[in-house]
């Protein structure tokens, strides 16, 4: 299922649930629908600010959906081009970042499944 975030200062930001899911974990928020408030904007800023600096300094740890196992890996692809392919935690949590900052800029919500 897609996750659709929207606010007034930026574009709309869509993720699958499961890639969503430890982000919204991370702020307490349901991922059914839910708000992020203005004044929200910074706390949740600053609590995926300390997790993707907690999954640089440990990226052993960084376990964000990695679909390239060795059992999975498809036709002539091998190890090293399936690593380069694993999006990390820090590539996903990217754009809702960027849409915290101007949402907290613009004193704008942030919301989604409404």
């Amino acid at each position: 299922m897609l996750i659709s975030f929207k606010s007034k200062s930026s574009p709309e930001v869509l993720m699958y649930q499961e890639h969503a899911q430890r982000i919204l974990d991370i702020l307490h928020k349901n991922p059914t629908r839910g708000v992020i408030t203005p004044a929200e904007a910074g706390d949740a800023l600053a609590l995926l600010e300390k997790e993707v600096a907690e999954s640089k300094l440990h990226p052993e740890n960084d376990i964000e959906h990695d679909a390239h196992t060795p059992e999975t890996l498809e036709d002539g692809e091998t190890g090293a081009h399936a690593r380069a392919q694993k999006v990390h935690f820090s590539q996903r949590a990217y754009p809702l970042m960027e849409m915290l900052r101007a949402a907290k800029a613009e004193g704008e919500s942030i919301t989604w499944g409404i």
